[in-house]
């Protein structure tokens, strides 16, 4: 079963995600820049596009290891989803790798377009103060 994060541990994990997709970016990156080469790959590109390839096998397994997953395929930008629950339904909270702090979330079936903010109080840690 998938571990399903709280808001406010999806933030706490997300200082080792934003490293790991830092490497997700440049890997995929440059796997691209491989693939649209003008004038054709030349020697050594296959070998360099296999190990590329085999780097972001890695550290996809990496994500999905603390419990997230990448969700930009172009790498474009860095978009994670982590499973949650929010008002007692399954939902991704998202991240992207320009965002600052992990802020929003949508339902399954909406995408990066049916984002919607984390109510704050989810993302609040719980006070430690005693009486």
């Amino acid at each position: 079963m998938a571990r399903i994060f709280t808001p406010l541990e999806a933030s706490r994990a997300l200082p080792l995600v934003r490293r790991i997709v830092a490497d997700v970016l440049e890997r995929g990156r440059a796997l691209r820049a491989l693939a649209r080469r003008p004038g054709g790959p030349t020697p050594g590109d296959e070998d360099r596009a296999a190990a590329l390839s085999d780097e972001l096998h890695a550290l996809f397994a990496e994500l999905e290891a603390v419990g997230c997953s990448f969700r930009s395929p172009d790498f474009a930008f860095g978009l994670v989803d982590f499973p949650g629950l929010i008002d007692g339904r399954l939902v991704h909270l998202c991240w992207r790798d320009d965002e600052p702090e992990l802020r929003y979330y949508h339902d399954p079936d909406a995408g990066f377009a049916g984002r919607r903010p984390i109510p704050a109080e989810l993302l609040a840690a719980p006070s430690t103060a005693t009486p």
